[in-house]
């Protein structure tokens, strides 16, 4: 068995038991082993190709420590993991708009209107709770719905395979985020915990997937 199928196994592994720590409410598999996803997803990037594309890569570090910083509590470290998930999205915009060569307005107010709508339905829904985190919150929305409009413009261009990895990823990402915001701030569930989990990992690996195809 090679390298890049042990890490592909221990990254579905290390994701697997933080998800199991999340349903039954066990804090130390969830500490031990949320970082450990995105750390294992970066080296199954890296053994996956002899080349890689640096702004991905240092997306998933910015993942990685937003992963980390949301492990604890508290309002300055929810900040903090906002910013580092704010500065991936941008990066994963870099890449995806890199891709685009020319579109038309039409397309891009396309693209643009769903993901405002959502937005708007979100923030309108637990605006009442967030107090001084409302400009924060909004400006992470837009970036993220800025994320899911490039990708469905460069899906709606090329329709290929990668774009619409691509695109699939960055909607799972945000119904992973919209989630966690309705649980944080809205109406707090357990199901919501682990399909914050789920979503997150699945988008993430999506994301890779189309970054895979793209050097391949």
């Amino acid at each position: 068995m090679n390298k890049t199928k042990v890490t592909f196994l221990f990254f579905v592994f290390v994701s697997l038991l933080d998800i199991v720590g999340i349903i039954f409410k066990i804090p130390i598999l969830v500490y031990i082993f949320k970082p450990l996803i995105i750390f294992s997803l970066i080296f199954l990037y890296v053994f996956s190709l002899p080349k890689r594309l640096k702004w991905y890569v240092i997306a998933l570090e910015f993942s990685f420590f937003g992963d980390v910083l949301l492990l604890f509590n508290g309002e300055l470290f929810f900040i903090l993991g906002l910013i580092s998930f704010l500065l991936a999205h941008i990066l994963f915009i870099k890449i995806v708009i890199d891709r685009i060569e020319k579109v038309q307005l039409k397309t891009v107010l396309v693209a643009l209107i769903p993901f405002l709508l959502i937005l708007g339905l979100l923030i309108n829904t637990i605006k009442d709770s967030l107090n001084q985190l409302l400009i924060p919150v909004i400006v992470y929305g837009l970036v993220i719905s800025a994320f899911g409009t490039v990708a469905f413009i460069d899906f709606l261009k090329t329709k290929s395979k990668l774009s619409l990895l691509m695109l699939i990823g960055a909607v799972v990402f945000i119904i992973s985020d919209a989630t966690l915001a309705i649980n944080k701030f809205y109406s707090p569930s357990h199901f919501f915990e682990i399909l914050v989990m789920v979503t997150y990992v699945l988008a993430q690996y999506l994301i890779f997937k189309s970054m895979i195809l793209v050097k391949k």
